[in-house]
């Protein structure tokens, strides 16, 4: 029993000591962080500097809401210096909250309160962005008939595209504070999409198009940050545009679209395609003239 009350008072009078023993959360490396996401189902990261108050503000309030994040998630709650992974999240500076789920990101975009994060974390435990195909597009948007299934806010890209890939966490973070209000999606424009990115005319990616009721809006704004996609979607959209959504092709009108987007991104063939008929008319001219130059001394041979 003394040995334990020895123990016990030591443990309490180094805690004592050493109030900051508890008041930091684990810092790891980029590639420890890289096989957390990987591995792990929920992992909340703070990207931080040194030398950075607004970096110490949000460890203080992480520290605070760890025991919770714990409880409610499991989640593990982790922090980064300097890290070179932060511009695939985030287009700002640290401090940056990005919350994975089995690997997807959610940027976190609100003010810094615990009841806010929890909160924001705990409702999105699930990917928001759904994803669109060719096969399923017209069946869960019902774009062309403008019917029950509501607005949709979908983000064209593709898997090479950089802007896309730094796009990922901020478009999953537009999903969660439009959740219940308007879809938020994305369609690959080169693969499982290609024939609905030639359907809506999209040539350049990422491009985000809102479909509310049988219409159109293309995102022109040159902003790329979550408030201004929200509040876009919410109500900015009056002021673009507005174009009749186009019902699904044929595949023969798909054919014949498809070969005018590629012929309009590769102009280069047209060139070399009148090159070479200019060069097949001159010779064919050339071969007639010929021809009728070498028959009048046929025949005054003859």
């Amino acid at each position: 029993m003394r040995d334990f009350l020895i123990v016990l008072f030591c443990i309490i009078f180094f805690a004592l000591r050493n109030p900051e023993a508890k008041q930091s959360l684990d810092t790891v490396s980029d590639d420890e962080l890289l096989k957390y996401i990987k591995n792990e189902q929920f992992v909340v990261v703070l990207f931080t500097k040194r030398d950075c108050q607004s970096c110490a503000k949000y460890e203080t309030e992480l520290v605070n809401l760890r025991d919770d994040l714990v409880d409610s998630l499991s989640a593990w709650v982790l922090q980064v210096d300097n890290s070179q992974l932060l511009k695939l999240y985030s287009p700002a500076k640290e401090p940056a909250l990005v919350f994975f789920r089995n690997g997807i990101p959610l940027l976190y975009d609100g003010q810094l309160n615990d009841d806010e994060i929890l909160q924001t974390f705990v409702d999105n435990k699930e990917p928001i962005v759904k994803e669109l195909t060719d096969e399923n597009f017209e069946h869960l948007t019902q774009a062309s008939s403008g019917a029950t299934t509501g607005d949709w806010f979908v983000m064209f890209y593709s898997s090479d595209c950089i802007d896309c890939q730094r796009m990922g966490a901020r478009w999953e973070a537009v999903g969660a504070k439009l959740k219940n209000r308007v879809n938020v999606a994305r369609v690959n424009k080169y693969t499982t999409g290609a024939s609905t990115a030639r359907r809506f005319n999209v040539f350049n990616v990422p491009e985000f198009i809102l479909f509310r009721q049988g219409k159109m809006y293309r995102y022109h704004i040159p902003k790329y940050d979550i408030n201004a996609f929200v509040s876009f979607a919410r109500d900015w959209y009056k002021n673009a545009q507005s174009e009749r959504v186009p019902v699904p092709q044929s595949p023969f009108d798909d054919l014949t679209q498809m070969i005018a987007n590629f012929l309009r991104e590769n102009p280069w063939i047209m060139k070399l395609t009148s090159i070479i008929m200019g060069v097949m008319i001159i010779v064919s001219v050339a071969s007639k003239l010929r021809k009728k130059s070498e028959t009048p001394e046929k025949k005054k041979e003859k």
